[in-house]
């Protein structure tokens, strides 16, 4: 049994589809579930880091304060059912297409938030699909490095890691080794 999401606290959320079936069958439905995280989350939480694989997804949030509890589950029940919808009607299928309910953890402290950080953007290289994180498309990654107008909490990311440089250079020492979790310390 998963707890509710509690206020003013991060989160990894992650989910994959039912049967493993990939939830992102073509490239153009990446743009959509970011339009829609970006529509349906933003205004119950921050978003911290994604990155959306082929069939599955992660997300690093940090909840508002004073947000209603019916309020965020509703966010996240229109993220994942209206995508759900628009990708049975254009694939001709019914039934859910995530597992349920979406997996949560709560992330307890500045260390473990790094290292979900580097877990999340590093995925696509630890599953094979990239050799580094730079050259996957679907994360948050280069939101994150690049001055470009994104939804992500660049700034607060940023000086989570003291500049873009660090960011950059643990990412690149958590790639050669993705057993091993830095400490930041």
């Amino acid at each position: 049994m998963y707890h509710k999401i509690e206020n003013d606290k991060y989160y990894h959320i992650f989910n994959q589809a039912n049967g493993m079936i990939d939830i992102f069958k073509e490239s153009r439905n990446y743009p959509f579930f970011i339009d829609k995280m970006e529509k349906h989350l933003t205004p119950v939480c921050e978003i911290i880091a994604f990155c959306l694989m082929k069939n599955h997804f992660h997300l690093v949030i940090k909840t508002k304060q004073e947000i209603e509890e019916l309020k965020k589950s509703r966010a996240f029940a229109n993220l994942f059912i209206g995508y759900a919808k628009a990708y049975n009607k254009v694939y001709n299928r019914s039934g859910s297409l995530f597992k349920k309910p979406f997996k949560r953890k709560l992330i307890e402290s500045e260390v473990y938030l790094k290292n979900v950080i580097l877990y999340v953007h590093c995925n696509p290289v630890k599953d094979g699909f990239v050799e580094d994180s730079i050259s996957f498309p679907w994360s948050s990654y280069h939101e994150i490095i690049d001055d470009v107008k994104t939804f992500v909490d660049r700034e607060f990311v940023l000086e989570l890691f003291d500049d873009s440089t660090n960011f950059v250079a643990a990412h690149k020492a958590y790639q050669l080794n993705t057993s091993f979790l830095p400490t930041f310390e």
